[in-house]
């Protein structure tokens, strides 16, 4: 890969630039699948990380990985919280761990294959990066090995942008106010759930929710309903 295609990662001057960056540097690897995870770990114990995600990752997909249980024996994942260089999945990494069932239900996707690597950072943060594919990787070894020093290049390059996109820092000054229901709307946003669902949980429409949501933005300075938590997270508003 060219240096040039590095930095235009790590320069992306929005997320969806930075997602369609990302795709085509995989592409170019010949992996039609990627996926990119800012991960911050709360200051007190107890509380839940959050995860942003971005990446190419059909929808379908995603509905079948949302069981915490199988995400939590997954053998990727576990490898993922401690190792910092890159490495390879395959069937044989998941039958090894006993979650072959887990791999059956992904290859059907077409994620038969592929290369992880997680960078742990300062500030509670890690990025996690993958790309996966249908066919077998190369077995001529510098092929692999060129393939895996751009993998771990290009997560050096995307964290960048994903820390600046995706969590920027504060400018400091006093913590903006939010009312009661913000805070109530905002937390179950972190949960994941939709401006729909919350509102079926507290009894409120849609439209209400996202006139909340609009308000939180503003006085947070968030684009996204990602970039809004994150803020909120680390002024301790909720």
């Amino acid at each position: 890969m060219l240096l040039e295609h590095y930095y235009e990662v790590s320069q992306a001057p929005d997320v969806a630039a930075l997602e369609s960056r990302l795709v085509r540097f995989a592409q170019a690897l010949e992996f039609p699948h990627i996926n990119a995870v800012l991960v911050i770990d709360p200051p007190r114990p107890g509380e839940r990380p959050s995860f942003i995600a971005i990446g190419n990752t059909p929808e379908p997909y995603l509905e079948a990985q949302r069981d915490p249980t199988a995400s939590a024996r997954d053998p990727v994942n576990r490898r993922l919280r401690t190792l910092s260089v890159p490495f390879i999945y395959d069937q044989q990494l998941y039958a090894t761990a006993g979650a072959g069932d887990l791999w059956e239900t992904q290859a059907a996707f077409g994620y038969k294959t592929g290369v992880a690597v997680a960078l742990h950072l300062p500030d509670y943060r890690h990025f996690l990066l993958g790309v996966d594919r249908d066919d077998s990787l190369p077995r001529e070894e510098h092929r692999l090995s060129r393939m895996m020093a751009d993998l771990q290049l290009l997560a050096v390059h995307a964290q960048s942008a994903a820390s600046r996109l995706l969590a920027p820092d504060d400018a400091g000054g006093p913590a903006p106010e939010l009312t009661p229901r913000e805070v109530e709307i905002l937390r179950w946003t972190m949960d994941g759930k939709t401006a729909w669902s919350v509102g079926a949980i507290l009894g409120v429409s849609e439209a209400t929710v996202n006139f909340h949501l609009r308000n939180v933005f503003r006085k947070l300075g968030a684009a996204s309903k990602h970039q809004a938590v994150l803020k909120a997270l680390k002024l301790r508003l909720i």
